[in-house]
Order: C-alpha cells, then sequence, then structure tokens
C-alpha cells in the first residue's frame, strides 16, 4: 500500500467536499460510512446547512484548524479552487475520489506541497473495510494494485 494511503487514513478528523442534498451521491455515502468507522466528518458544500444531522460547511476555510485532510467528490473542473483552498488553509493530505483528476492535477498538488491521493477509493482503505469494498480490496490485492 502507498505511503500516502497509510498517512492519509490514519488521520481521523476529515472533511468530505462534494455532499449533497441527494442521499444516492457517493459523497454522502463517504460521509456516512467514515462516520461509521469512527472518523470525525465534515461535510462541504457551498449550498447545504447541513448533512443528516450534521452541520454542513460552505468551504474548507470554514474548517480552519478542524481538519487534517479532506476527500474530494466533485467534477475535475471544481478542482483547482478546492486544492489551492486547502493549501491556504493547512490542510496538506487531499484524496481525490475517481472522476474528481484531471491531467495537470498531480502537478498542482505538487506546486502546494499537498499530499495527494488518486484513483482510488477511500472506502476500500478506511478500516474497518467492509461489504464490497472488502472484497474489491481483496481482488486489487490479489492483482498486486493495492
Amino acid at each position: 500500500m502507498e505511503q500516502s494511503i497509510k498517512d492519509f487514513v490514519q488521520l481521523k478528523r476529515l472533511a468530505v467536499v462534494g455532499v449533497s442534498r441527494n442521499k444516492n451521491k457517493f459523497g454522502n455515502t463517504i460521509h456516512r460510512e467514515l462516520k461509521k468507522r469512527g472518523y470525525e466528518v465534515f461535510g462541504v458544500n457551498p449550498t447545504l446547512s447541513e448533512i443528516g444531522d450534521d452541520k454542513c460547511f460552505r468551504t474548507l476555510t470554514e474548517l480552519k484548524d478542524k481538519v487534517e485532510g479532506a476527500i474530494v467528490c466533485v467534477t475535475p473542473d471544481s478542482v483547482d479552487q478546492i486544492l489551492r483552498e486547502a493549501a491556504g488553509t493547512g490542510i496538506r493530505y487531499i484524496w481525490l475520489q475517481q472522476g474528481a483528476e484531471h491531467p495537470g492535477v498531480r502537478e498542482l498538488a505538487g506546486s502546494l506541497n499537498l499530499t495527494l491521493v488518486t484513483g482510488k477509493c477511500i472506502l476500500m482503505y478506511a478500516e474497518p473495510v467492509d461489504s464490497v469494498h472488502n472484497i474489491h480490496r481483496f481482488l486489487v490485492k490479489l492483482f498486486g494494485k493495492l
């Protein structure tokens, strides 16, 4: 397993950027699942005031000094702004869920001194891994790509 993944899953206070009104969206699933796994999770969406029973924050700036890392579940066109905001607030660990990457994102993250994980699902690595993610993790391990 990559060191950046090991470091990220050790963090305990995380923002999920891209939670939504739609309970079936993946940002919401991540928010819900990480809470079940014992993480302190904060939803971020500029148009929501709450996510479930939790307060939702408009920006990462509102979470300054509250979180150690951010999981980003947005379209690629929004990512650069989020990375710059994270760097400006002192957040150094970023996990881009699949679909949020774009060409040049690694270069931008490097220039901002961010530790970046891309192309992987946080739910395959944040312990305890359960259900379908456990099966998926086993298969990835079996074929040497974990």
